[in-house]
């Protein structure tokens, strides 16, 4: 699956490294200095700012009081800033999340979910302590290609629900900006967006995101211009989460409603968040932490439940942005789950005179800065399933969910992989002086190219001794085992004989009917097999 690289090897770092680039961000080693706190504390700030509306949003989608969702990027921030596997990452409240939330909340109520989230998190602590994070691995680079392009395009039509007038203002359904409001708001986006590109040409002392938003908001204020802002999604004001046990039936019948929303919705959480500590992993050239996240993740999601949050997971839009302004320890992640406290605590009333437009623009530099640009011309350089992966994986995103969209990704490349090495297979024979014939298997020998190399022998045809020699290839599993034993059956009815040359101790100890035809050496491979043996019925089973 992973050898199918393509021909100029893209990497993520390449993605994301005119984000780190245009922004002037300070390496990871600047180490504590004012400097940094700074930077740090600035990076924090921004991403406060932009998981507001979002956070109101996805609570919306979910439908629970937005509060839900606020209390959700606040716990679930905070906790895996101070233990994920990797600083710089920002998590919270998510729209791959919310929409599964959405028929359970219809259906069960609000307190289903808290409970839901619990097991969700125990779920993704178990998937810590066992180590599964390490499988993310396996994803293929062109899913990961389709990953970033399919989330920035998701990332880029959420915000296009910000140019539709609300429905409680036209009384019926929302409807899009037109004429003279269109053309503030769209002015405002793309002033946000010149400064976010223009203010590191001329300074770095604050982040360009955070400029972006503080000029903007600034001048709409001054001026009184009439544009929607966050406070017209709804009030953020509330008090501290307070601690509260799922009024649910402890029952089996409970269990059944919400263990399967809560392993989707574990799955889904994990998914995003392994794939954003690879991204981000990529732009501060650090690696592991898979299995720390799944643990954060976990703690982060089982709290939220008993404080009346929504859960979360990673979220690459905000995870950009703390990059982009600088943010490259723990202290950036803490300080915006702590910022966003405060939002809520006591400067609800300000933050919600900050112009929609203003957040628009920064997230379309996210859109900017994690669209896989080059994707796009090295796709006639590629083989042309990578090329088909990363587009199926780009569609699939944007029209279902990531963690659907993953997993076909992962399922097709490995498909192809198992395809093209099946076809692989094949024979060199050749006579020994006494007439005995040799065939030199080359290729891999597993379930998918069993067929073929059952087709390459002549058992009618062939002399009364054959040799079959596996130096140059490899018995996978056991549908491998079954074709070499078929092979000997077919031989053996025919009264000849059959040698097999260079298996493993393995495949000795598994073969059948085959097991006394081998012919040991000192040169034979010693790799191990996926399958296991029955003693008590000399039957092949199944793999571990």
């Amino acid at each position: 699956m992973l050898d199918a690289l393509f021909v100029t090897k893209p990497t993520l770092a390449a993605i994301a490294g005119r984000i780190s680039l245009a922004s002037g961000a300070a390496s990871d080693g600047a180490g504590f200095t004012a400097g940094r706190i700074k930077t740090e504390v600035l990076s924090g700030l921004t991403v406060a700012l932009a998981l507001v509306p979002e956070a109101v949003a996805f609570s919306f989608v979910a439908g629970v009081h937005p509060l839900v969702g606020l209390y959700a990027a606040f716990i679930v921030g905070l906790i895996t800033a101070l233990i994920g596997g990797r600083p710089g990452m920002i998590s919270g409240a998510t729209g791959a999340l919310a929409v599964v939330m959405v028929a359970l909340v219809a259906d069960h109520g609000v307190q289903y979910l808290f409970a839901t989230v619990v097991l969700m998190g125990i779920l993704q602590l178990l998937a810590g302590v066992f180590r599964l994070g390490k499988f993310i691995r396996l994803v293929p680079h062109p899913v990961m290609l389709g990953f970033v392009n399919g989330l920035a395009i998701v990332i880029f039509m959420a915000q296009l629900t910000q140019f539709q007038i609300p429905a409680g203002d036209t009384g019926g359904e929302p409807q899009w900006m037109t004429g003279l409001p269109l053309v503030i708001m769209l002015g405002l986006v793309a002033l946000t967006m010149a400064i976010i590109w223009g203010m590191p040409k001329l300074t770095n002392a604050i982040p360009a995101p955070l400029a972006g938003i503080a000029i903007v908001a600034g001048i709409v204020i001054a001026f009184g211009i009439d544009v929607p802002r966050v406070g017209d999604l709804a009030s953020i004001k509330g008090g501290l989460p307070e601690f509260g046990i799922p009024t649910v039936p402890l029952t089996l019948e409970t269990l059944k409603i919400i263990f399967p929303y809560a392993l989707i919705l574990a799955a889904i959480g994990l998914i995003e968040s392994l794939l954003t500590l690879n991204l981000v992993g990529e732009i501060t050239e650090k690696r592991g932490g898979a299995s720390q996240e799944c643990i954060a993740q976990g703690v982060a999601n089982t709290v939220t439940g008993f404080f009346g949050g929504m859960g979360g997971c990673a979220m690459i839009g905000q995870s950009m942005i703390n990059v982009k302004s600088g943010g490259r320890t723990r202290v950036s992640g803490v300080t915006a789950a702590l910022f966003l406290l405060m939002f809520i605590l006591f400067a609800s009333s300000l933050i919600e005179q900050i112009p929609l437009a203003a957040l628009v623009g920064v997230m379309f530099m996210v859109v900017i800065g994690t669209f896989a640009w080059q994707s796009l011309t090295i796709l006639r350089r590629i083989p042309l399933t990578d090329a088909l992966v990363m587009g199926l994986v780009t569609i699939v995103t944007v029209m279902t969910d990531l963690a659907i969209a993953v997993v076909v990704g992962v399922i097709v490349s490995a498909l192809a992989y198992a395809w093209n090495n099946a076809k692989r297979i094949h024979a060199i024979t050749r006579t020994t002086p006494e007439g005995a014939k040799v065939y030199q298997i080359e290729g891999p020998l597993f379930f998918g190219s069993a067929d073929g190399f059952g087709e390459l022998f002549d058992p009618a045809g062939d002399p009364t001794a054959v040799t079959v020699d596996f130096a140059n290839s490899r018995v996978v599993d056991q549908s491998a085992l079954q074709a070499i034993d078929a092979l000997a059956a077919r031989y053996e009815a025919l009264g000849k004989t059959l040698q097999l040359r260079h298996l493993s101790r393995d495949c000795h100890a598994l073969l059948n009917r085959a097991g006394q035809l081998i012919l040991d050496a000192d040169d034979d491979p010693d790799y191990g097999l996926a399958v296991n043996y029955s003693i008590r019925t000399g039957n092949l089973g199944g793999g571990h």
